[in-house]
């Protein structure tokens, strides 16, 4: 059995990825994934939400015929899950971003990839077709128009448009455990990788083998090298952008638009006055507004006003019964992100393989103990809350 093997094997849930990735990571790598901004706050809320709702299950109904299967956006998938954009995942993991995509496109789920990714756009949609297109939308409309062309014509389909980046996170977690942008090359970094040489010379090595990363898919044109001082050029002042920016997108883009970073209803209803075709609600994984409410207890509201478009969250999913209470408060899809990348540091493709399959058993297991055989049949009324009376 190799090594990877053995290490799955000891993978029975989505929570046990983080213990595994922090000892296979240095820890400004492992800090710059786990951490979120200032306080915490957001990122303990977006699972404490999930511990707000318990089932109310249903009994001696045939689900012998039960399936995860679902639509979104046209497209039929394996599960109602996929994976989340996230940033600089080829440090993280060996060709993170392609992993990923490997394991999205075997599992037929989708996958959104990082518009902080270090790997081309390009690559990654020969490697997957399906794959979606997530940007952090430049400054001005010239910008605007020249990355949106060059998404079209690597043969995406969805463009995903994040909005809750108008301001930098103040994310002091990156700053205790060494990680900066531009990365630099330091003590507490070298010394990170010796003790942890599997990461050093599966991942490190390996990567530079390649050249320096590059940011490849901020812009139209390739962006600066992770180490460049002015690296932080590349993503241009975002604090101007509005809904008029959207508007641009939208009448440049013939695909599907999706809208990241929603949690008021009324943004919900802009995004479809602007022609969105999805939105997911989100708070940027904690990573921004420390103290943003949880996607989960946005999620109602902002489902009432959408108006027809695609409802998705992401945010503290970890489990198949989060999956499911999800889609009762009202979604119709979710992402997941920190887990699965923990899951290619640790393993690579079989990793991701492995952490999408336990979700979607966990899904398939409990969608039979609450009674139910198809995700159409869940609904609010399978729920009850379990917060404490005001």
């Amino acid at each position: 059995m190799s090594d990877t093997s053995a290490r799955l094997q000891r993978i029975l849930s989505l929570d046990d990825l983080e213990g595994a990735a922090r000892r296979f990571l240095p820890r400004p790598l492992f800090g710059y994934v786990s951490g979120a901004a200032e306080t915490g706050s957001s990122l303990r809320g977006n699972r404490a939400a999930f511990d707000e709702w318990s089932f109310v299950p249903r009994v001696l109904n045939d689900v012998s015929k039960r399936s995860t299967a679902t639509t979104l956006l046209g497209t039929r998938y394996s599960a109602p899950f996929g994976i989340a954009p996230m940033g600089i995942s080829a440090l993280i993991a060996y060709r993170g971003d392609l992993v990923l995509a490997e394991a999205a496109r075997d599992m037929n789920v989708p996958m959104i990839v990082s518009g902080s990714s270090l790997t081309r756009m390009e690559e990654i949609a020969a490697v997957y077709p399906g794959a979606w297109f997530q940007a952090y939308v430049p400054g001005e409309p010239a910008r605007i128009e020249a990355l949106v062309a060059r998404v079209a014509a690597a043969g995406f389909k969805t463009l995903v448009v994040t909005v809750d980046v108008s301001v930098s996170a103040n994310r002091e977690t990156n700053i205790r455990t060494g990680f900066s942008t531009p990365l630099r090359p330091s003590l507490r970094l070298a010394c990170d990788g010796l003790m942890r040489p599997h990461w050093t010379f599966g991942t490190f090595l390996r990567t530079l083998a390649h050249g320096i990363p590059h940011f490849e898919n901020t812009q139209a044109t390739r962006g600066a090298p992770i180490i460049a001082r002015n690296v932080m050029r590349d993503f241009g002042a975002r604090d101007h952008l509005s809904w008029t920016h959207l508007g641009q997108i939208r009448r440049l883009w013939s695909g599907r638009l999706v809208v990241k970073g929603i949690l008021d209803a009324r943004d919900a209803a802009l995004a479809a006055e602007h022609g969105a075709d999805g939105i997911i609600v989100s708070n940027h994984g904690g990573r921004q507004l420390d103290g943003a409410v949880a996607p989960l207890r946005a999620v109602e509201a902002v489902a009432r006003h959408a108006g027809g478009m695609a409802v998705m969250l992401d945010g503290g999913i970890r489990r198949g019964s989060d999956v499911l209470k999800a889609l009762a408060l009202g979604a119709q899809f979710v992402f997941v992100g920190r887990p699965l990348l923990y899951a290619a540091a640790i393993g690579g493709t079989p990793g991701v393989r492995h952490a999408l399959d336990l979700l979607q058993q966990e899904t398939l297991r409990n969608l039979g103990l609450t009674g139910l055989t198809a995700l159409e049949d869940v609904s609010r009324d399978m729920l009850v809350s379990t917060k404490a009376p005001q």
